[in-house]
């Protein structure tokens, strides 16, 4: 392989070697705040409800949480017995319903001990917000990945309407020689947008709207054509989606489109690395969309792997509104641009930089996060 081709590939190999200190001042005022130290913090995210609440996803298995400034002495849930490390594997993500106060479920996305992509359910205790029911784990899907430990996606996320929103990457290897995410017959290389809780006999529904439903395909695909989509993210004002989708070994690339505009979308791998023809022999049932933002490299010291962030909705951070933050793990340099259906403008440095950054994540009101491998997490903020 040319080279690692995904952000969790590179962790591992660069895990624990840099120590990230406290973040420079950007240019526009912008600075980076610790509010903590973890272990192998890979993203962060608020439950919807609980205003000083902040999960912090660490990758090994477990879930720490922050209340106010303070960092609980007792974790929020541990299952590393559950999860494979190898390769780019690890506890990627976690989402809370909107109802999640009242329900308690939420929704935790992992490589499982056969290497499988697993979507578990589990509920906290009635009696507090930040302690799980052991018992209450619940298995909602597993995506089979076959035998490469590479690309797997690793994002869950609720969206407009309430429904559980999936990445999952191209099955590993090189080139998509799988052959997975144009194929509407595979679950690999794409967005899958399924309804989570049990249903009788059945431990998901996919929505009725779902493109595939009723045809030939799987009926939980959202979207398609995409390689190794890390983080995605929906814009808290419009609706719209971002995600970003790491590259093969030449062009990284940021995907946008709105919320019905994404549904059936072909986001054109392996047909296209990006803006480029990577395979033109294996196109898609349907046109592809071009990227809204790409950026080329020939070595990774250029940047080949990128971290795709939020839409920044936060009133207290005027100089980015509006601006979607993206970084690429093996530089750091957090930027934003300005994203527009079609394009986008305006690309800029924040001056800001966070070594091994893994993911952007928002809190309350839409607070900005960003997670290091190499332990601490930041506030993003303006002074």
């Amino acid at each position: 392989m040319r080279r690692a081709g995904t952000i969790l590939l590179a962790l591992v190999a660069l895990g624990g070697v840099l120590v990230c200190g406290q973040a420079a001042a950007g240019t526009t005022g912008l600075s980076l705040d610790r509010v903590g130290n973890f272990h192998e913090p890979i993203y962060v995210d608020h439950a919807p409800g609980f205003r000083r609440l902040l999960f912090v996803v660490e990758r090994t298995g477990t879930i720490a949480v922050m209340r106010g400034a303070h960092k609980l002495n007792h974790r929020f849930l541990d299952i590393r017995s559950r999860v494979s490390t190898a390769g780019e594997g690890g506890l990627w993500s976690v989402a809370f319903p909107r109802n999640y106060r009242k329900s308690r479920r939420f929704y935790v996305d992992y490589a499982n001990k056969n290497g499988d992509i697993e979507i578990d359910e589990f509920k906290a205790l009635r009696h507090s917000s930040v302690r799980v029911q052991a018992s209450s784990r619940r298995r909602v899907l597993v995506v089979p990945h076959p035998g490469e430990t590479n690309h797997y996606g690793g994002q869950l996320q609720f969206g407009p309407g309430g429904d559980l929103y999936i990445s999952t990457g191209d099955g590993g290897g090189f080139g998509d020689n799988h052959d997975n995410a144009r194929r509407p017959g595979s679950l690999l290389g794409k967005i899958l947008r399924i309804d989570p809780r049990a249903h009788g006999h059945l431990r998901y529904r996919s929505p009725a709207a779902n493109p595939y439903v009723g045809r030939a395909g799987r009926n939980e695909i959202y979207a398609y054509g995409l390689r190794n989509p890390w983080r995605f993210s929906f814009d808290r004002a419009t609706g719209n989606i971002a995600i970003g989708d790491v590259g093969q070994g030449a062009v990284e690339e940021v995907d946008y489109e709105t919320h019905s505009g994404a549904q059936a979308a072909n986001f054109g791998w392996p047909q296209y690395e990006g803006n480029q023809v990577y395979d033109a022999a294996r196109p898609g049932p349907d046109p592809p969309k071009a990227p809204i933002f790409t950026y080329s490299h020939s070595t990774c010291s250029s940047g080949c792997a990128i971290t795709g962030g939020v839409v920044v909705r936060d009133p207290q951070l005027s100089a980015l509104a509006g601006r979607y933050l993206y970084a690429d793990f093996y530089l750091g340099e957090i930027h934003s641009l300005v994203p527009h259906l079609g394009g986008a403008t305006g690309d800029q440095d924040t001056r800001l930089n966070v070594p091994q950054l893994s993911s952007f994540g928002q809190g309350f009101g839409g607070r900005v996060y960003v997670s290091s491998l190499a332990g601490p997490v930041y506030r993003l903020t303006q002074g």
